[in-house]
């Protein structure tokens, strides 16, 4: 069973994740990589609210799975903000790379510790 709750949140977290990063691209006139920008903190907040919850016992182990594993999992992308930073140093961005590692790991960071807050302040 478990598997399977997995495999729901990806359904949802895969596509959710390409057809953001492509609204958010095509916004920005950009060499910044904003689309994966934007998934990444939005599913570290969604890992901090969760991770809040499950704290103060608001979240089951399922919903951990569900969301935390398979939505967020998919959702989220190391992989793809690896190749980016790459990718943008290579073409001689490097002022962009260096912008993008430490804008996702300031922001992602953030905001776990935001949702965590949040959590904190619904279940106390």
């Amino acid at each position: 069973m478990n598997w399977l709750l997995v495999i729901a949140g990806g359904l949802v977290g895969a596509p959710l994740r390409y057809l953001t990063d492509r609204v958010v691209q095509a916004r920005h006139d950009s060499v910044f990589p904003w689309g994966t920008f934007v998934v990444n903190v939005a599913g570290a907040a969604v890992l901090g609210l969760l991770t809040g919850a499950a704290v103060a016992g608001a979240a089951s182990p399922r919903l951990q799975l569900l969301l935390g594993t398979g939505l967020c999992g998919a959702l989220t992308t190391y992989s793809t903000f690896s190749y980016e930073t790459l990718r943008l140093a290579e073409e001689g961005a490097r002022l962009f790379a260096v912008a993008n590692v430490v804008m996702s790991v300031a922001a992602g960071t953030g905001a776990a510790f935001a949702g965590g807050a949040l959590a904190h302040t619904i279940w106390g």
